[in-house]
């Protein structure tokens, strides 16, 4: 069996200024270290008794929420550019007013949103190809630490849905718990759960 952990970074900067996340390299807000603490706090005493991988991507918040955890628990980050947020292309380190403004028209999944960005459907291969990765890997437990657009396509993925336009992610903080069952089910046991930011 396997068991696969993710969490969602905590309150960024940008979930107060107004500004894209994206692949812009927002830290945490004041809160959001707090709320990072209190993961690492919690998740650290539940997950005791078995050895863990923590997987983040490089993105500075990403690096934030997973450091409280893996200093609790006594191991390393391994980051992985793979589990970043969708790249924007020219919508990086603008305003979500600009985005909304200068949003290209998309057809398909393989028309970018914006010059220089990631297409939808290079996005959820991106996903897709790591959570190979992550099956594939000879560690059965191992947590992962990303972005909203990220997970919640891995979410998708993890359940095997064809690809899909997603408009809801899941909020700040959340932690989920997947697994692989003896038959080789992927399951998911719990999901978007924001309990463990909280003091």
């Amino acid at each position: 069996m396997k068991n696969i952990i993710t969490i969602q970074h905590t309150q960024a900067v940008h979930h107060t200024n107004g500004m894209v996340g994206s692949w812009t390299d927002w830290e945490l807000s004041e809160l959001g270290k707090a709320q990072a603490e209190n993961i690492g706090r919690k998740l650290s005493v539940e997950l005791k008794g078995k050895d863990w991988k923590i997987y983040s991507s490089d993105l500075i918040r990403a690096k934030q929420t997973a450091a409280p955890l893996a200093r609790s628990m006594g191991i390393e980050i391994e980051y992985r550019p793979a589990l970043r947020e969708i790249n924007y292309g020219k919508a990086v380190g603008q305003t979500k007013e600009w985005m909304k403004e200068n949003a290209l028209p998309v057809k398909t999944y393989d028309d970018p949103e914006f010059p220089g960005a990631e297409t939808w459907g290079a996005f959820w291969k991106r996903v897709s190809d790591y959570c190979g990765e992550i099956v594939a890997n000879e560690a059965n437990n191992i947590i992962l630490v990303s972005h909203g657009g990220t997970l919640a396509v891995w979410s998708h993925v993890w359940c095997d849905s064809g690809i899909q336009k997603i408009e809801k992610y899941g909020p700040a903080g959340a932690v989920s718990f997947m697994r692989i069952d003896e038959d080789g089910k992927h399951v998911v046991d719990l999901l978007n759960d924001i309990s463990y930011m909280s003091d």
